[in-house]
């Protein structure tokens, strides 16, 4: 999909996880729980079910006490390549209740010449007060803190255990 520079937020990495040890950190929400907010803000994943149409809802709990409610639903699950997920719907493709940002955001994976695994996240917005709203927020701050945290977890992951 082509990018919108007025709507989208991106940021694209070169992981040193293999790709099959990312899409379970992604995908076993006992893992997604490790990785998915910057910490010391903790993931409770509250609905989980990683399929076109199936819901994808954490709440997001942070060191003060404040909370932030994520629900939304799974539009595309590509098994090690590719996550696409929403919050303007959820669960059944349902029209969610006036999300407090409405996002599509796309995840991609793949190989890298030389090794790792290309991560490109893409996050779009409906218009651009969302998507400056979004970045202003600390988008890039925050998915960077993220994207490290799901490398060391999968990096975990895959090493021999004993």
């Amino acid at each position: 999909m082509p990018r919108d520079e007025d709507l989208d937020l991106q940021i694209s990495r070169v992981l040193r996880a293999p790709r099959a040890a990312l899409w379970r950190a992604w995908t076993e929400p006992d893992l997604l729980q490790r990785w998915w907010c910057p910490k010391p803000w903790t993931t409770q994943v509250v609905e989980f079910d990683p399929c076109p149409g199936g819901a994808f809802h954490t709440l997001l709990r942070g060191p003060d006490g404040s909370t932030s409610d994520n629900p939304g639903c799974f539009l595309e699950m590509v098994p090690t390549e590719r996550i696409a997920f929403t919050t303007a719907l959820v669960r059944g493709w349902r029209p969610a209740p006036a999300p407090w940002l409405s996002v599509t955001a796309r995840f991609t994976l793949a190989d890298e010449p030389g090794g790792g695994t290309r991560y490109l996240a893409t996050c779009m917005h409906p218009d651009r007060a969302s998507r400056d709203r979004h970045e202003q927020m600390g988008f890039y701050e925050g998915w960077s803190v993220c994207i490290d945290q799901l490398d060391a977890v999968a990096l975990w992951l895959s090493l021999p255990q004993p």
